[in-house]
């Protein structure tokens, strides 16, 4: 039997992991996605602790994770991914746009920040453009990152106002950090300032905003 000419091998599938909260947003990516010739969704997962596992049962090459996921955000299994699958390529896909969410995605070794409201031609463009090595980002994001600057919150005020959007008291966070109630109170009065705001409330919900928590 003659051999099947080399241009018209099949090329091979790129794996894809899908990380997506919402059932039917989750359904339609990989549908849509799963009609691209060289692409197969071959994991779907709907919280953000579940990512790393799935990641390293299936080995997919590339994961396009949401960023607001219960259990873990996708930056944070983003940051994990880094170290534990560095085989795998990790597009963000996201609702918020967020100048500060994509300068703390790059951070976390990703490969591309993209959101919601493009083509999925776009998208798919995109997936076998960061296995390529490329790093993608939405052009008008990407200004507004450079515009806005750096976060000018610490780690640790970060942590502090993180621990604070349940409305749990300042006695709550010092036990759940190992701080004192008094340095928490310091924290939160120095995010407050920094975000230019009237109370730990108001501080969590623009560092939120600007993508900074």
């Amino acid at each position: 039997m003659d051999e099947m000419p080399s241009s018209h091998w099949p090329a091979k599938c790129i794996r894809v992991l899908l990380a997506e909260d919402q059932g039917m947003m989750r359904g339609a990516l990989a549908l849509l996605l799963g009609m691209e010739e060289d692409i197969e969704v071959v994991a779907q997962v709907s919280a953000g602790d579940a990512i790393v596992d799935a990641v390293l049962a299936q080995r997919p090459d590339v994961a396009l994770l949401d960023i607001e996921l219960p259990g873990m955000s996708g930056l944070d299994a983003a940051a994990v991914l880094r170290e534990q699958a560095p085989y795998c390529r990790v597009l963000i896909l996201t609702t918020f746009g967020r100048p500060g969410y994509l300068r703390r995605a790059l951070e976390a070794g990703t490969a591309g920040f993209l959101v919601k409201d493009g083509p999925v031609e776009e998208l798919a463009a995109a997936i076998r453009r960061v296995l390529s090595g490329e790093t993608v980002v939405d052009p008008g994001l990407a200004a507004a990152a450079l515009s806005a600057g750096p976060s000018p919150l610490t780690a640790r005020e970060c942590d502090v106002l993180k621990a604070s959007r349940d409305g749990a008291t300042v006695s709550d966070i010092a036990a759940g950090l190992r701080l004192s109630e008094s340095t928490v109170r310091n924290y939160l009065s120095s995010a407050i300032g920094k975000t230019g705001t009237r109370n730990r409330m108001e501080a969590v919900r623009e560092a939120r905003q600007q993508g900074w928590l």
